[in-house]
């Protein structure tokens, strides 16, 4: 592999695994998962699309492309027209996805997600304005850890009891199992954005009092349960990560401090090598910031919290610049950057970034009928 050592943001990256071989990235960009809403059928199955919008960001050059939300069971997608891993025709489909990436010199990672009291939305479509979709047009009665409604716009969701929940920790092992026999390389878990799992970390949304609710330790509980459950039968070869809101930007909800707590016990403990951070998407607060790398702060201190383990720590949030990303390596804010919306308008991103960065034209990492265009 090439290196060029004027690069931090291209130089190769080192997933570690329980094994101690590690899985390592051609260069430290990740895309970010962005939920396509692409699915014609609603039955979960990756079509066309999916093939030529990642395989067009794979050929441009990332190191890591994470697959979008992708439910554990048909009532934990996000909305009608989401990805799904329970069933064998979405398994053999991820299948196709993965080889083309990989045929491209990208690794490949998926987000498995249950979405809880976010679940069955109507996607955010021009014309189209989010909440619950109508049971009528492929909507379905949603779960949650309370029975009230996470958010405007959204039916009341049903309370899981502890069979459910078990159901629960069980799909997301059953899923992880497919992604492994589709061929991914990583599996992230989806713990942000107002999901399943962050809702269960959150004291806003966490209300119960059984050993799902109340004190800190009980909140964790389900995320642990999942972890523990998809690191199992993941193999130990291949890196396990999380997505997580590192705060909810409001006064009594999910902080920082918590939540670093909970990443040093998941990876000293449970097996995770991977954070991703992002923020928020619980409830909506004038106090959550933006603007070009504005996670960046929570993503430093949630790699001070991991300083003497050898997970990799990324992050996510308006990161468009590649001298950005450059310094907040360089400066070892993170060890990667998770690129979304940047990717979505420039699927050869990286290629771009190479070049500004002064990479030799010869280690640009896009593929080979690209050099055409010169970077």
């Amino acid at each position: 592999m090439t290196t060029d050592h004027r690069s931090t943001l291209f130089s190769p990256l080192i997933l570690p695994t329980p094994d101690g071989t590690g899985l390592t990235l051609r260069n430290r960009t990740i895309l970010s998962p962005m939920c396509q809403y692409a699915v014609e059928k609603m039955d979960g199955v990756a079509t066309d699309w999916h093939l030529q919008h990642y395989g067009s960001i794979a050929a441009g050059g990332f190191g890591l492309l994470t697959i979008e939300s992708t439910g554990v069971d048909p009532v934990g997608r996000i909305s009608p027209r989401d990805l799904g891993m329970y069933s064998d025709e979405q398994e053999a489909a991820h299948r196709h996805l993965v080889s083309f990436i990989h045929s491209q010199g990208a690794a490949a990672a998926v987000q498995l997600n249950h979405a809880g009291g976010r679940a069955s939305g109507k996607p955010w479509l021009p014309g189209m304005h989010g909440g619950s979709a109508p049971i009528e047009d492929g909507g379905w009665q949603t779960v949650g850890m309370t029975d009230q409604s996470i958010a405007k716009g959204y039916r009341p969701t049903t309370k899981l009891d502890k069979a459910g929940i078990e159901q629960i920790v069980s799909d997301f092992a059953a899923a992880a199992r497919r992604a492994d026999a589709a061929g991914y390389d990583v599996i992230q878990i989806h713990a942000a954005h107002g999901y399943l799992l962050h809702q269960s970390l959150s004291p806003l949304t966490n209300t119960r009092d059984d050993k799902y609710g109340g004190t800190e330790e009980n909140r964790f509980r389900l995320t642990r349960e999942v972890v523990d459950a998809v690191r199992e039968v993941w193999p130990k070869t291949k890196p396990l990560g999380i997505r997580i809101s590192a705060t909810d930007w409001v006064e009594g909800g999910l902080d920082v401090e918590a939540t670093s707590r909970l990443m040093r016990d998941l990876v000293k403990n449970h097996g995770i090598t991977w954070v991703d951070v992002s923020s928020g998407g619980l409830v909506n607060t004038p106090l959550q910031p933006s603007g070009p790398g504005f996670h960046a702060v929570l993503g430093a201190q949630i790699k001070r919290a991991l300083a003497d383990t050898d997970a990799i720590v990324s992050v996510v949030g308006g990161i468009c610049s590649p001298e950005q990303a450059e310094t907040m390596l360089r400066t070892r804010q993170v060890d990667a950057v998770s690129i979304g919306r940047a990717a979505m308008r420039n699927p050869h991103w990286p290629a771009m970034a190479a070049a500004r960065l002064g990479v030799p034209r010869e280690a640009i990492p896009a593929a080979a009928q690209y050099w055409r265009a010169e970077w």
